[in-house]
């Protein structure tokens, strides 16, 4: 059954855990509150939005994920593009067509879920690369930065995309009003503060009952500093989603949804223990559709597994879904109870705190490990952060799809092939290298080992590398080794077939070796094997040398 199976936690240990779990809970509520709210408000969202967000996909990925402790609700990266998307829907900020665009938008998300676990599409979630990911989210967090600074500052100015406001927002700054500025730079600095000294501590929760506090000893609001004002007291009313809105929203909907389920399973595979279950990404799409789909009738925002607050269960010891269970009972009571305090919350003091865990997603030592490794790839991070930039957030998506793809192709493409050696003295093959001068050769005979796949977008460029080496060494036998070759497709199969004909015209004869039992079928399918005969197809290529060596003339290695 689909409700049992997927919640399945049969090895959990059922005794102790509810201790430590409802600690779990209540310090991660702690944190994740008032970042659901922050996060509301950089969607252009109520902040009750963050709490519908923290309550009801919550509870339904608890009880349907395959991850112990992964808490679902809403990220940075999922506001941020929530927000790009109902600022095309809804430009005019009407805060009833924007509840009911959110619910059409959070609706869509969990569906797309849903049908891509339906199709097996799991797999999707490695469609983007860790650096393509690492330049994604650094323009993210840049870009959130950018947006929540002006409410440091209580300065208002329209938004016309990330170099544009960075100019406005330089003009503007004489217009800053001080009173503001000083709530938003202490909790500012608070929250730095207390982070450095206790990482994952409830150190937001600490911001937003001072920042409180002194909103209502000073009254704030009359000395020029926004609150976040009236709020819903209760719990949220179901919302329904607009089927006009579907087609303008899809397209946004399924960046959303492929961003979701890649934080989710990120998340969900770094704080998983050695004794947890496996995550199932199939699985994990339809726990994390359903969270969706449910919240967006109670007026949730696109939710995900968020890392920080998963972090929080982890450090205090929480070890089952219960924890999460415990945050949505507290989100629920924070409905109910507290919510006429919490409208006098600074908006300073909620951008203090958007800006201190979104900072989180800018890691230059990433990208600087990334350039120590790999110059291509620090490539596709720094173009996938200059794309969230230059064409925003949603397109940044698409940049960043494109790029993993492109850099996934191009490696495909252009597979490693190598001349081989033997080591003096030893019968180990080994790339002819500088660091390797006293390597055997053998006169008249060429080892060549191809890397990866052989398809047809790479098998030209491998045939066409191969007749160099044969046109360099001019040997009387070339000895394919193709032990590193775990596929080869009908077409590449076609051309090797064409290539042995072509060398044999030439004088040179094809061996091949080390084929594995897909490929050694294929060839035999092929007829391939029939004209090669059991002296040119060897299981290993030491096998090769060994009957190049006793078939010909007593020969000498040479270096």
């Amino acid at each position: 059954m689909l409700w049992s199976t997927g919640a399945d936690r049969s090895n959990e240990p059922s005794a102790g855990t509810l201790r430590p779990d409802i600690i779990a809970g209540l310090t991660a509520a702690a944190v994740v509150l008032p970042k659901a709210m922050a996060y509301a408000t950089v969607a252009g969202l109520p902040v009750s939005v963050g709490f519908y967000t923290a309550f009801v996909p919550m509870i339904v990925y608890a009880l349907l994920g395959t991850s112990r402790v992964l808490s679902v609700s809403s990220t940075t990266t999922l506001a941020i593009l929530t927000a790009a998307e109902l600022a095309i829907v809804v430009p005019d900020g009407d805060a009833g067509k924007l509840i009911t665009a959110t619910a059409t938008l959070t609706a869509l998300t969990g569906l797309l879920l849903i049908l891509a676990s339906a199709l097996r599409l799991g797999f999707v979630a490695n469609f983007i690369s860790s650096p393509v990911l690492t330049g994604f989210k650094a323009g993210i967090g840049l870009v959130i930065v950018l947006d929540q600074i002006p409410k440091l500052f209580g300065l208002h100015f329209a938004k016309e995309g990330f170099f544009r406001d960075v100019l406005s927002l330089l003009q503007h700054l004489p217009e800053t009003s001080t009173a503001t500025a000083l709530v938003g730079g202490v909790a500012l600095v608070s929250l730095l503060l207390m982070e450095r000294v206790k990482p994952h501590s409830p150190a937001p929760l600490a911001v937003v009952g001072t920042a409180i506090a002194v909103s209502w000893l000073f009254s704030l609001s009359t000395h020029g500093v926004s609150i976040v004002g009236s709020i819903p007291q209760g719990l949220p009313s179901l919302t329904l989603p607009s089927i006009d809105l579907v087609t303008r929203l899809l397209p946004g909907a399924i960046g959303i949804s492929l961003m979701s389920f890649t934080e989710t399973i990120a998340a969900g595979r770094a704080f998983a223990a050695l004794s947890d279950m496996s995550i199932r990404p199939n699985r994990e799409l339809i726990a994390t559709g359903a969270a969706n789909l449910s919240g967006a009738f109670f007026g949730a925002m696109p939710a995900g597994g968020g890392t920080s607050q998963t972090a929080v269960v982890r450090a205090v010891g929480g070890r089952t879904q219960k924890a999460s269970l415990v945050a949505a009972a507290v989100s629920v009571a924070t409905m109910l109870v507290l919510a006429p305090l919490l409208g006098l919350l600074p908006q300073a003091a909620l951008a203090a705190i958007v800006i201190v865990y979104s900072v989180g997603l800018i890691k230059p030592e990433e990208f600087a490990l990334i350039r120590k490794v790999r110059r291509m790839e620090f490539r596709w991070a720094v173009a996938a952060f200059l794309g969230v930039l230059v064409f925003g957030t949603l397109q940044g998506i698409v940049v960043a799809v494109v790029l993993s793809l492109v850099g996934l192709s191009s490696q495909a493409a252009n597979p490693r092939i190598h001349v081989l050696g033997r080591k003096r003295d030893e019968d180990i093959l080994r790339p002819l290298s500088a660091l390797h001068p006293d390597d055997e050769t053998f006169d008249g005979l060429l080892i060549v080992r191809p890397e990866g796949r052989l398809f047809f977008v790479n098998v030209q460029q491998v045939v066409d590398r191969v007749r160099e080496l044969v046109i360099h060494a001019n040997p009387g036998v070339l000895l394919l080794d193709l032990s590193r070759v775990f596929d080869i497709e009908y077409s590449a199969l076609q051309m090797l077939i064409e290539s042995e004909r072509r060398l044999a015209e030439q004088g040179v004869t094809l061996w091949l070796a080390g084929l594995n039992p897909d490929v050694l079928e294929y060839v035999r399918a092929s007829g391939f094997a029939e004209r090669l005969k059991n002296e040119r197809m060897f299981s290993t290529a030491s096998a090769g040398i060994h009957h190049y060596q006793n078939s010909t003339a007593p020969s000498t290695p040479s270096n």
